[in-house]
């Protein structure tokens, strides 16, 4: 029934959206297929439910060969690779907005984990691979609300790719396993009203009070630890 029930409001709410952010979404394709490379949208192949395969959809905000360039995956706040016009919309999230068509089509949830590209995959924990996509991946979900400032920690740690790999990466595996174990429609709806608190209140540590059983660690201290062994 939870399936059906969020497989519904999926549709309604992804088509809706679509609809009421059209005149958002027309003005930004347009200024990007004028400015940078002349890009509109990015597919990416990554990894989807039942660890199958499908192309996610974003604005083009960086070179078209930026994963072969520097970090690769791993993007810090001011990046290079980074467009001019792709930097406004990667702070505002407006860049995720194309993946409104991902969850229509059904290979994305509203909510759920995100999805990986190869190489962040099998990097990650056994546990992670093996579990984390019996929920279809999501616009935004638990690792997106408590990691939504990823690239500035990314950017204050001395070594961004090691810093990711030790750090965010195991996190992110506890999160959404939580998440596989706790998910249902109240938990969606939370996690939703979270992703808009915290485009407004971007410190607020509201998540920990509304999930209490949350896996907790202080990013803070853990970067402070991880810079001062480098």
């Amino acid at each position: 029934m939870y399936k059906f029930i969020k497989r519904f409001f999926d549709i309604l709410l992804s088509f809706t959206a679509l609809v009421i952010l059209l005149p958002i979404l027309i003005p930004v394709s347009i200024i990007l297929l004028l400015t940078g490379e002349h890009e509109v949208f990015y597919l990416q192949k990554r990894i989807g439910y039942k660890n199958k395969y499908f192309y996610i959809w974003k604005f083009a905000t960086m070179l078209k060969n930026s994963p072969n360039i520097g970090s690769g995956y791993i993007t810090t706040r001011n990046d290079s690779r980074v467009l001019p016009f792709g930097s406004f919309l990667r702070k505002t999230k407006l860049n995720e907005l194309p993946q409104l068509i991902n969850i229509l089509k059904g290979d994305m949830s509203i909510v759920g984990p995100r999805p990986m590209v190869d190489k962040t995959f099998e990097g990650s924990p056994e546990e992670m691979r093996y579990k984390i996509y019996e929920s279809k991946p999501g616009l935004t979900g638990i690792g997106s609300v408590i990691f939504r400032d990823e690239e500035d920690y990314l950017t204050r740690a001395k070594n961004s790719i090691r810093f990711y790999k030790e750090v965010v990466q195991p996190y992110k595996a506890e999160l959404e396993i939580w998440y596989g174990k706790n998910k249902n429609l109240w938990v969606d709806i939370k996690i939703i009203f979270l992703t808009a608190w915290n485009i407004l209140f971007s410190k607020s540590q509201l998540v920990h009070k509304l999930f209490k059983n949350l896996p907790y660690r202080d990013l803070e201290r853990e970067l402070t630890n991880f810079n001062n062994t480098i």
